[in-house]
């Protein structure tokens, strides 16, 4: 199952855009042209308080110089994690590209007024999926979530569905962000921006 990565110009600094946003949203960009599936499918790793780590994909929603923005329920697995040790790695793994982009930072809630905008653009089944799912709890069996969903839905008959109390957005602050592009013998190149202070410098890494 080996194979040899020659398909696309490697990474130089040179190349490099100046700050990992404007890199980020050149890939972003690259990916999305490609065709890629979901491109903002982006793999979310969280530990609990004991160390013990766990991870999941789920979707990016939006991203700035603040750091990348994803929902969830706050009682979830990650939402519960994400309290409990604020910090997380996210990994966006645009395999068909040989490129990857690895991020570790701090993880804080999103203001209300930002969830309440996002879940206001969500479908309404989206929503009320929102209030019907209690997210990562054991489940008796499929029909109680679609009672819980039928129930959503008679509570908000005929009415706008707000987001849950316990729902809402995570940002993940980055003090590190590596740009990953597949190279041959496996001699990758590793760029990687690092916050220091009010700075950043840029790093390359050993494959």
């Amino acid at each position: 199952m080996r194979r040899d990565y020659t398909e696309w110009p490697p990474l130089t600094e040179s190349g490099l855009a100046a700050t990992w946003p404007e890199q980020f949203a050149s890939w972003f960009a690259d990916a999305t042209a490609a065709g890629l599936p979901e491109p903002n499918a982006m793999i979310v790793a969280t530990a609990d308080s004991r160390a013990r780590p766990s991870a999941r994909t789920v979707l990016l929603k939006a991203y700035d110089g603040d750091g990348f923005v994803f929902f969830t329920n706050y009682r979830s697995r990650k939402g519960a994690e994400a309290s409990e040790n604020p910090y997380a790695s996210l990994v966006f793994p645009w395999f068909p590209m040989q490129r990857q982009v690895i991020v570790a930072g701090a993880v804080e809630r999103v203001g209300r007024a930002e969830t309440e905008e996002y879940f206001a653009s969500r479908p309404r089944g989206s929503q009320l999926g929102a209030w019907a799912s209690p997210q990562s709890t054991v489940l008796p069996g499929a029909e109680s979530l679609d009672a819980g969903l039928a129930a959503a839905a008679e509570r908000f008959d005929g009415q706008p569905v707000p987001p849950p109390p316990h729902w809402g957005g995570l940002r993940v602050r980055p003090d590190t962000v590596e740009f990953w592009q597949g190279r041959s013998s496996r001699l990758h190149d590793r760029l990687r921006f690092r916050r220091t202070g009010d700075d950043w410098v840029v790093e390359r890494l050993a494959p």
